[in-house]
This record gives structure tokens, sequence and C-alpha cells, in this order.
């Protein structure tokens, strides 16, 4: 992945992170589940392939049902969430949080950072 790409993203990541601070980290990879950037800890490219596989679903189940294009997929566990928003077409961005999330403000702040990264992804090519 180019440098600049991964660097927008990850300054994009970080803003989340300000307005939320319940954020535990973030991930975008492109559909087919390559990592372009993460400020997790442990599990990047696990959570990249997973999130891949989320979003190929979800476009599929919004699809089928007749809603729509793919906008959001929210997972409640008992330990936090995790959300995973479409970045454009070519990009899945993922944020995990904390359980006490305020999730009003999660797919707020979630859907504005994957707009910007969908805007970085169509200025600065992501290689095939």
């Amino acid at each position: 992945m180019p440098v600049e790409l991964r660097d927008e993203v990850r300054r994009e990541m970080a803003l989340l992170r300000e307005r939320i601070p319940d954020v535990d980290g973030c991930v975008a990879c492109s559909v087919d589940g390559l990592t372009i950037a993460s400020d997790l800890t442990d599990g990047a490219e696990q959570t990249g392939a997973l999130s891949s596989a989320l979003l190929a679903l979800s476009r599929r189940m919004t699809g089928m049902a007749g809603k729509g294009d793919f906008e959001e997929t929210l997972i409640s566990g008992t330990n936090g969430y995790a959300a995973c928003y479409a970045a454009g077409p070519k990009i899945v961005l993922t944020v995990l949080a904390r359980p006490g999330t305020n999730l009003g403000l999660l797919r707020l702040e979630g859907r504005k950072t994957a707009a910007n990264v969908a805007a970085i992804t169509s200025r600065i090519s992501i290689p095939q």
C-alpha cells in the first residue's frame, strides 16, 4: 500500500479516537482483505480478513432483502462492539469499541470517518 494512503487513513483513525474515546482500535482494508491501515495492537490481519468477509455478506444481505446499498453492520458482544462501514466501493472500515459506547455517536462518527477514508482512497489509488 502507498505510504501516503496508509498515513492519511491512520490520521482519520486518530481523529475518530479523539471524537469517541471508547474506541479501542480501527482497521481499514480492501474488499479482498488486504490491510491498508490499522491502529490495533494485535490481530489487524485477522480483523481485516473477517471484515472483508462480513462486508461481502452484508452487501449481499442488503441487496437480497431490497434494503438498498450497504452502509454498516454493528456487532454487539459482551465485551463491546465491532462496527463495519463501507468506505466507498473498495474499502471496509472496522471500528472496535468498548461496552457502554454511545452507539448513536459511533454510528455518526463511523460513517463520517468511512466517508473521509473513501475520499482519500479515491485520490490515492489502491494497487490491484
